[in-house]
């Protein structure tokens, strides 16, 4: 059945433009707590420019950002940072001659009453986050550049958590990562989403994508073609989504202004329902 939970972030009527290219043209997307919700579209589709948008990396030209039922106003990443949004990038931006917790702490670190670097505190405080996310995180004393894929994202996963993250962005956490590493990811992600986190998820890999999210937004040329559960589409509904812009035909009545096979349609009210979480 559906909830009457209050997402945690909405992104509505959402339009930015460079020059006279329409990157983002009157998207409207949600998240809720605890739930995972991958955004999908081929290169140039506006799913990365939609995302910047939230995270304060880019100001929209109309539309309105509402967090925990408030309209919030995000036009830099401290603005994201003060909603308790963080956003870890593909390529983690972590620095790799630091360790762990010289990286958790970077930038906001821990001094004592003289002004020196409390080191003690801050290594106390890294091990608690990060044990709490990998029981068999170890290398503490050791730089980032030393440690696996799957501990380099523990790190940056920390790091946003360590300041109360409560929506998290993850731009392709699985990519360049072994098997065993994007397993570990996944770990984390599910662990996330039972601690009430909400996660947006971009990737290019479907089968990342159906592991681990519940929902769907899919965009295409700027434009959203629909929101979908991951449980009612196959890879194949997905790929014509994104392809072709086509909607799944039992999924008609949740198809955005981009599908092809409805011209002009959006997402309505009485829809929400059906797209939020289920209990």
């Amino acid at each position: 059945m559906t909830t009457d939970i209050r997402p945690l972030v909405e992104m509505r009527d959402i339009h930015i433009s460079f020059g006279g290219v329409k990157a983002v043209d009157g998207v409207s997307i949600d998240l809720y707590p605890g739930e995972v919700v991958g955004v999908l579209g081929h290169n140039g589709a506006g799913k990365s420019t939609l995302i910047k948008i939230l995270s304060g990396a880019y100001v929209a030209d109309s539309g309105t950002v509402i967090v925990d039922g408030k309209e919030a106003r995000i036009e830099n990443a401290r603005d994201a940072r003060d909603h308790n949004i963080e956003t870890i990038y593909q390529n983690l931006a972590l620095a790799d001659n630091l360790d762990a917790a010289q990286n958790l702490f970077l930038g906001r670190e821990i001094t004592d009453r003289f002004g020196f670097l409390n080191d003690a505190a801050m290594e106390h405080k890294a091990r608690e986050v990060l044990h709490r996310l990998n029981p068999n995180f170890q290398k503490f004393a050791s730089p980032v550049s030393a440690l696996s894929g799957g501990q380099r994202q523990s790190v940056a996963i920390a790091r946003a958590l360590l300041f109360e993250a409560r929506v998290l962005i993850m731009d392709e956490p699985c990519a360049a990562l072994g098997v065993h590493e994007t397993r570990m990811v996944g770990d984390l992600i599910a662990q996330l989403k039972q601690d009430g986190l909400g996660i947006l998820l971009i990737s290019h890999d479907l089968h990342d994508v159906f592991d681990l999210s519940d929902r769907l937004h899919v965009m295409k040329n700027g434009k959203l073609v629909g929101s979908v559960r991951t449980e009612d589409v196959t890879h194949d509904d997905v790929l014509g989504m994104i392809i072709l812009g086509k909607m799944p035909q039992h999924l008609l009545h949740l198809a955005g202004p981009g599908a092809t096979n409805i011209h002009g349609a959006t997402l309505r009210p009485q829809d929400t329902e059906t797209t939020g979480p289920t209990l």
